[in-house]
């Protein structure tokens, strides 16, 4: 191997400090949660969608796609965007089928292998699928030509083959997936092989990009849930400056650690996010319920269309937001078909009734809908214990 050289060292070059493993252990916690906490069908589509777009949208973004979330969403639903944009659309479509792809090969097909040269030029020919002479690599094929990227000098493309070779083996000794991994190996290996993706350059274009694919597809491999296989795109695009910083100190210092410390925290960071999503989407089920709940007892003497009209407009009232009125009326179809037809009177009196239910939470005119009333349904601990 070339001097120039010394970061691509195929060895264990980095440090897991207590902060890092403790981390790593709550990254375990979290993933554990996420799966087996039960989500609607629908609801749980409807998170696979955004978890998708978002890391399409990350993952072309960091490489200068300017398409807004809003515009991906519609290249997802197949709507075309104008003809000068045709050229930011095929590059998110083809990030778009990567994720698809291994989506399908490993949690439908069960199609999981280990990482090989091979598999590293399919993902690049799923990169730069269809670009055109835009993109200055050939898809599929590693470089036969010198690159340089910013100050960094990637390795001669005479060397490109032999160091992709020796990556993959050292990845299956260092991180031995054949024998069996532990959670932490599993996590490491996925940031590991982005930075020595972005460090060896195997092609003259599209490196970060099936850097990022891979990523994905050990995630996915270690059994972290679709809907939070592209948190650390969405974090390297978010934190974008000191995504370059971290790896230009780990090039450096021939040391991985920089590198490794700030993925992990940005993991851990985003897992706490979807974790976030998913209690609230229970908290809302159990809501539901609650107030089915309600309105079916004995003690709330109303015959059933009252009932039913209003557990329809607590349902509907936000939990997060205080708003008027006027608001309410207009939240949903439903809400606007039952009152139009109805006294303003009768309006108030669902409200009054809500409110002395203790369901709603009357502000400076204003309503929320009183969801906090569920902490008392919860397991006590110091912080929703009375004190």
């Amino acid at each position: 191997m070339h001097n120039n050289y010394t970061h691509i060292s195929f060895k264990s070059n980095w440090t897991i400090s207590n902060q890092t493993w403790y981390l790593l252990g709550q990254c375990d916690a979290i993933i554990k949660s996420i799966s087996y906490t039960p989500i609607r069908p629908d609801y749980r589509e409807k998170l696979h969608k955004i978890a998708l777009i978002k890391g399409a949208q990350a993952t072309t973004a960091i490489e200068g796609n300017t398409l807004s979330y809003k515009e991906i969403e519609e290249i997802q639903d197949g709507i075309d965007l104008p003809p000068s944009r045709e050229y930011l659309q095929k590059e998110v479509q083809n990030i778009l089928k990567g994720f698809n792809t291994i989506l399908k090969e490993i949690l439908i097909d069960e199609k999981i292998s280990t990482i090989t040269p091979e598999l590293i030029q399919r993902f690049h020919s799923i990169v730069g699928d269809g670009l055109g002479e835009t993109f200055k690599a050939q898809p599929g094929k590693f470089r036969r030509n010198n690159v340089t990227v910013a100050k960094y000098r990637a390795p001669n493309f005479e060397e490109i083959l032999p160091l992709v070779k020796t990556f993959c083996d050292w990845l299956k000794k260092e991180f031995h997936f054949i024998k069996g991994q532990s959670f932490h190996e599993t996590i490491i290996e996925a940031i590991i092989t982005h930075i020595y993706i972005v460090w060896i350059h195997p092609f003259s274009d599209g490196n970060g990009r099936t850097a990022r694919l891979l990523e994905y597809y050990l995630l996915l491999r270690a059994g972290v849930p679709d809907i939070a296989s592209h948190i650390l795109s969405n974090f390297y695009n978010q934190t974008r400056n000191e995504y370059y910083r971290r790896i230009e100190l780990s090039t450096q210092n021939n040391d991985v650690t920089p590198f490794l410390e700030y993925a992990v925290q940005g993991f851990r960071d985003g897992l706490i996010e979807v974790l976030k999503i998913m209690q609230e989407n229970q908290l809302l089920i159990t809501w539901r319920n609650y107030i089915y709940g309600i309105f079916s007892d004995k003690t709330v003497k109303r015959n059933d269309s009252v009932n039913d009209r209003r557990r329809n407009l607590i349902l509907r009232i936000p939990h997060d937001r205080y708003v008027d009125a006027e608001e309410i009326i207009e939240l949903h179809p439903s809400i606007f078909k039952h009152y139009q037809k109805i006294s303003d009177r009768t309006f108030i009196r669902d409200i009054e009734e809500l409110l002395s239910l203790k369901l709603l939470i009357k502000e400076n005119n204003t309503y929320k809908a009183h969801i906090e009333l569920l902490g008392g349904y919860m397991a006590f601990s110091v912080k929703n214990s009375e004190t």
